[in-house]
């Protein structure tokens, strides 16, 4: 059992916290919101839009793979080599962005990158988990969800505004720099804390199985009916764009299926296997029924509004006005929220902050709603938009992405810290990837349909009804059996 370069000079936690951080979102927000704003800049319908929000299914399934980061090579490893291969899809996705044809490839590339991204996400929390005491942790919860939401402000805000201005070439460009240049600091300085169970190259063996023949097949299907549908807003044999959302529903969850009846199988016939004992081990505790629950219903108010904010921005005239609100009013907001809710969870602890923090993060949708009936009332057309807007407007929309980004950061501390209560000691990377696939299930297909609803009765109705979606998962919060014992 060997350890990474263990005399390697390293960076102090203030610094690897940030830059791990800082580096999972901003993949995220690259593929799951940024990549809207682009196909809808691009001229691609507002219904083809809202499926972008299928590139979640990566985050989805995660936990599939999430079990073998635990047992072989080492976090560490896993972070450096799912941080290098998207790096070389920043740059890729970069160098097509400027010609017109490119749109279906960039498309596939975007579904592709999910899964290195998920993987990349996992690695880092799985990291996060490892290399600090239970203390540590708990003192760094609102500091890395700064990061992450700084991340966040960074994509939509300096690299949209940069595609908007300058050209998308430049924006996407700039990113696969900043990826680069954290890539080689981690690579230089990222600590090392775990020793090696079993050899990466080991898992040659279970990747090239039938289960990743048929995975292939079904990535192959989307592909092709992704660049019919991209290129010419249709399918070849002439499927709605309802019908096109059904059939894609349908690959995934026969993916699912696929693979959970080959995970059952290996617990039925081997319960001391790598899935048997992470999946087992995390479903072994009081009331998981509710807990699950939960964990899937909790976000979804949230992605119905999130996957629209952008096309939202574009369709009521503010297109140009997005990036600067976002950065200049949304970064130090969303930093606020981060840093005084994890203060207040180490605080006053899990239990108490838990409802009033998700409640603030889901009130957003209700603030989004009446500002898009204030606009809609002052003739403001969807879905084709103005060419100016007041400046009454403008400040009303800074206002928005203030409580946007201030309740964002206070939700993803509450969050963040409640999912990782749920790890176990030997297997945080997965059960962390566990939580939060579940976590994005329901979001991820609520956040598909979300174009075709305000193509059918607008963006104030998708906002009223996204805080509808929210009431259950807050709901459940009161049927969560451990809290008081985790967090108390």
């Amino acid at each position: 059992m060997t350890k990474d370069s263990p005399n390697r000079k390293s960076a102090p936690s203030l610094i690897w916290v940030f830059t791990t951080y800082f580096t999972e979102g901003l993949p995220y927000i690259f593929i799951r919101s940024i990549s809207t704003f682009f196909f809808r800049a691009s001229g691609v319908s507002v219904e083809a839009t809202g499926l972008t929000s299928l590139y979640g299914i990566a985050w989805i399934v995660k936990f599939l793979w999430a079990p073998y980061l635990d047992s072989f090579g080492t976090k560490r490893r896993w972070l450096l080599i799912s941080q290098g291969i998207l790096a070389c899809f920043f740059i890729l996705i970069a160098l097509l962005s400027q010609f017109p044809w490119a749109i279906p490839p960039i498309a596939i590339l975007f579904f592709v990158a999910s899964f290195i991204a998920s993987t990349h996400d996992t690695a880092i929390d799985g990291y996060y988990l490892e290399a600090l005491t239970p203390d540590g942790q708990a003192q760094f919860v609102g500091y890395r969800v700064m990061a992450y939401r700084i991340a966040m402000m960074f994509g939509s805000g300096v690299i949209v505004t940069l595609g908007s201005r300058a050209g998308w070439l430049w924006a996407f460009g700039l990113s696969a720099a900043v990826l680069t240049l954290l890539y080689l600091f981690h690579f230089t300085f990222l600590p090392s804390c775990e020793n090696e169970k079993e050899k990466i190259k080991k898992l040659i063996f279970h990747i090239f199985t039938y289960r990743f023949v048929v995975f292939l097949l079904i990535v192959a299907t989307l592909f092709s009916l992704s660049l019919s549908w991209l290129k010419n807003k249709t399918l070849p044999f002439q499927l709605g764009f309802s019908d096109l959302v059904g059939t894609l529903l349908l690959f995934s969850l026969i993916l699912l299926i696929l693979l959970r009846a080959r995970l059952l199988d290996h617990i039925k016939k081997r319960p001391d296997s790598i899935f048997a004992k992470s999946f087992l081990s995390f479903i072994d505790r009081e009331k998981i029924s509710a807990i699950i629950l939960f964990i899937i219903s909790v976000r979804v108010g949230e992605f119905m509004l999130s996957s629209m904010v952008g096309p939202f921005f574009i369709d009521v005239g503010l297109k140009e006005h997005y990036g600067w609100i976002t950065g200049a009013v949304g970064l130090p907001c969303s930093i606020i929220g981060a840093m005084s809710g994890g203060w207040l969870i180490a605080r006053k602890g899990l239990k108490k902050m838990i409802w009033p923090f998700l409640l603030a993060q889901n009130l957003t949708n209700l603030v989004y709603m009446f500002f898009a009936s204030h606009l809609l009332a002052h003739g403001n057309k969807v879905p084709d938009g103005i060419q100016t807007v007041s400046q009454q407007d403008i400040i009303l929309a800074c206002g928005v992405t203030a409580f946007d980004s201030w309740a964002g950061g206070l939700g993803t501390a509450v969050l963040m810290t409640f999912l990782m209560g749920l790890c176990k000691e030997n297997y945080k990377a997965a059960h962390y990837a566990i939580g939060t696939g579940l976590m994005s299930v329901a979001g991820v297909y609520a956040g598909s349909f979300s174009g075709f609803l305000v193509e059918w009765f607008g963006y104030a109705f998708l906002f009223g009804i996204s805080f509808c979606f929210s009431l259950p998962g807050m709901a459940l919060i009161y049927f969560l059996p451990w809290l008081e014992v985790k967090n108390s």
